[in-house]
């Protein structure tokens, strides 16, 4: 009976020890500095503390002193405490759970966000400062970054420990490629330029004027387009491709209205940078 008890303990302890990992982060959460942790063991609740990780990656705990937290997961960290309790104290039961994250941290830098996340799964310190409440990837954190219309995602790079993973941004987040996506870690820094020498601008008479990324094989039909198309007093005819060309600008007449009727020869690719100019028809 008594061994039952036990098992019984085990269980509810494993429960309690990877049961916020396992709900709250999605997946096993590393332990880092800064971070809050609640440690017990059954029936001894002098041993019992809410104890900080240090900015060497210790805690303090009773009876066992310092002890090594950072780098190991909460159920890594309880087996490691029982087997030192098992010293001085009968099949001891530790539970770990980790209460606050501070040190699951990225950096993002580059120029390429338009506007920065607010509370969910993460937080904004400061300007390109994130702190992760648990485990997240390359797409969750792209999702959750607000506008990238202004991003140069195939420039874009994880970094680190000073080295540039495989991760393609454009092939993950605008072709939906999830082999491309990776899984996040405290110090990574997310480099994200901005597109402004790559990007098309589309101008004058369309119902969505703007700056767009440009795609490969993009065509002026597919920029305006992508600016939602004509506006009842554009000119079809009369659309302008700006480009610049050994430093100098050179201008490109689109007869897009053939185009639409079937004429794909007059269709023009853009270049990088292209700006459409759609011209009004009621003067």
């Amino acid at each position: 009976m008594e061994k039952r008890n036990v098992r019984v303990l085990v269980l509810v302890s494993l429960f309690l020890t990877i049961g916020w990992a396992a709900l709250a982060h999605a997946g096993q959460y590393v332990i880092g500095d800064d971070d809050m942790l609640s440690i017990s063991v059954w029936k001894e609740p002098e041993l019992s503390v809410n104890v900080p990780v240090r900015p060497d990656g210790m805690i303090s705990v009773p009876l066992l002193g310092d002890v090594k937290a950072a780098g190991k997961t909460p159920q890594q960290l309880k087996t490691l405490l029982e087997s030192m309790y098992a010293r001085y104290t009968e099949a001891p039961v530790v539970s770990v759970i980790v209460t606050k994250v501070n040190s699951f941290v990225v950096y993002v830098f580059g120029g390429g966000i338009s506007q920065q996340p607010a509370g969910g799964a993460m937080t904004s310190t400061q300007t390109g400062v994130f702190v992760f409440k648990r485990n997240t990837t390359l797409l969750q954190l792209l999702s959750r970054l607000g506008s990238l219309g202004s991003a140069d995602l195939k420039k874009s790079a994880v970094i680190r420990d000073g080295k540039k993973l495989n991760a393609d941004f454009y092939r993950l987040f605008i072709k939906g490629d999830v082999s491309q996506d990776v899984m996040l870690e405290p110090g990574d820094f997310i480099y994200i330029p901005s597109n402004f020498g790559t990007a098309i601008r589309v101008v004058g008479a369309v119902k969505k004027p703007g700056i767009f990324p440009y795609e490969e094989h993009m065509t002026v039909l597919d920029a305006v387009l992508t600016a939602g198309g004509f506006t009842d007093y554009a000119s079809q005819n009369d659309v302008l491709v700006e480009r610049k060309e050994g430093g100098k600008i050179i201008s490109i007449r689109v007869l897009l209205k053939e185009v639409m009727n079937g004429d794909v020869k007059e269709n023009v690719s853009l270049d990088p940078g292209d700006m459409v100019i759609v011209k009004s028809g009621i003067f």
